[in-house]
């Protein structure tokens, strides 16, 4: 478990990398392309990916020395601001860092370290990310839930969490379940209530999880998120009008079903799996 934690320490680094920088590629490639339909000449642009350029200062740009990259300790020497000008690092760098090795200590704890244990690493890793992204932007990338929907499929050839076919009517329900509620609450108020990212990542659990989990996965995140919400409201950090990323919520629930799904569904009397 100590290694765990220490690796989910190291991926928790990128993690940030990740969360930070791939609304910003999204944007780059969303202007880019209106750009190019609407014939300007495209400016010359440094690259920008996971990898490049090195990272910087959020406030000043400074690039970040190897010594004060550390995961956690970096930010604890510093005193929680950039070397270089002070400003104040944004305190979801060391959470995450923190989460993920939390998590992973958890996970394999949980589910050991064979091939279902590091498998569902994986999965918690996109959860973090994926999780961090909505709520900074409302936005879950295709680039993510996607591939995260083939994995499970994937690991599921040889029904490592669910037999296959369990997955495949796991994807196809999760992402009808979803479409469905958009649609009847889109003509019930006019109103979006949520994102197709979040149809997405609803497939993708249930192509990890089997279509046996998702009743309990979209019931956990309702209460969780009807939870949070009414406190954000009560402590006027939230206005009752102002919608709030689902993604989050479906993460936690898939994350509580990954690990502790059978004895959840055994409680709730679901007797699925």
């Amino acid at each position: 478990m100590m290694i765990a934690g220490m690796l989910g320490l190291l991926i928790g680094s990128f993690l940030n990398v990740v969360i930070h920088r791939l609304p910003q590629m999204m944007q780059r490639e969303a202007d880019n392309y209106l750009a190019h339909e609407s014939g300007q000449e495209l400016p010359h642009q440094q690259p920008y990916n996971l990898l490049t350029p090195r990272s910087t200062c959020p406030s000043c740009g400074t690039p970040v020395a190897a010594i004060h990259n550390i995961p956690v300790l970096s930010y604890l020497m510093l005193r929680g601001r950039c070397a270089h000008c002070k400003v104040p690092i944004p305190a979801r760098y060391p959470s995450v860092e923190i989460l993920s090795a939390a998590l992973s200590a958890l996970t394999i704890g949980q589910l050991g370290l064979g091939a279902h244990g590091l498998m569902a690493l994986v999965l918690v890793y996109f959860l973090i990310a994926l999780s961090f992204i909505d709520a900074r932007t409302q936005l879950l990338p295709d680039s993510l839930t996607l591939p995260l929907l083939w994995l499970g499929l994937l690991v599921n050839l040889s029904g490592l969490f669910t037999p296959l076919h369990a997955a495949v009517l796991g994807a196809m329900l999760g992402y009808l379940s979803l479409w469905t509620i958009y649609w009847l609450f889109r003509l019930a108020t006019g109103k979006e209530g949520m994102g197709y990212g979040d149809f997405k990542l609803m497939a993708a659990l249930g192509a990890w999880l089997g279509w046996q989990a998702l009743p309990l996965i979209l019931l956990l995140a309702s209460a969780l998120g009807a939870v949070v919400g009414i406190a954000l409201v009560l402590l006027k950090k939230h206005s009752s009008g102002q919608t709030l990323p689902f993604g989050p919520y479906l993460a936690l629930a898939g994350l509580l079903m990954l690990l502790y799904g059978a004895d959840l569904l055994s409680k709730f009397n679901l007797g699925l799996y």
